[in-house]
């Protein structure tokens, strides 16, 4: 008979009904100490990114200084992926919003919707198909 050791008694994580696994694990706000454009990102972090650090404590949270740069927030995804998005001309709360986009993404590619083929169905509508002229009084205008 085969040992079984404790090491190989574990669940595997996975998203289903009993257990949510958010997808980001990082959040890098870049930003620079001099920068007009970045003051609104200065006064996040000093105010408002320990509460938001706080709420969500699977998030990993990193601050660089990105001297002679625009501001911005990259999320970095356990698919590999990450996003960027610019903070530049933004309000504190339109920062908190963009850092809040960010935790929520699934860090998927964005798939455009425009070209993408309409659902055709293979089977009749229960009804079937309704016309004007299958009626027994035909529908006038």
């Amino acid at each position: 008979m085969a040992t079984l050791w404790r090491a190989q008694l574990r669940s595997y994580p996975a998203n289903g009904h009993t257990a949510f696994l958010p997808q980001i694990r990082k959040v890098v706000l870049e930003f620079c100490q001099h920068y007009p454009s970045s003051t609104n990102t200065r006064t996040f972090v000093a105010n408002h990114l320990e509460r938001v650090a706080r709420e969500n404590p699977h998030i990993e949270f990193v601050i660089r200084q990105r001297n002679g740069h625009e501001p911005i927030a990259r999320g970095f995804y356990a698919n590999g992926r990450d996003k960027v998005i610019p903070l530049n001309k933004l309000q504190v709360t339109g920062i908190e919003r963009k850092v809040q986009l960010l935790m929520d993404s699934s860090g998927a590619k964005i798939k455009p919707l425009k070209g993408a083929r309409t659902v055709e169905s293979t089977t009749e509508a229960a009804r079937g198909i309704w016309s004007g002229l299958h009626v027994d009084t035909p529908f006038t205008i």
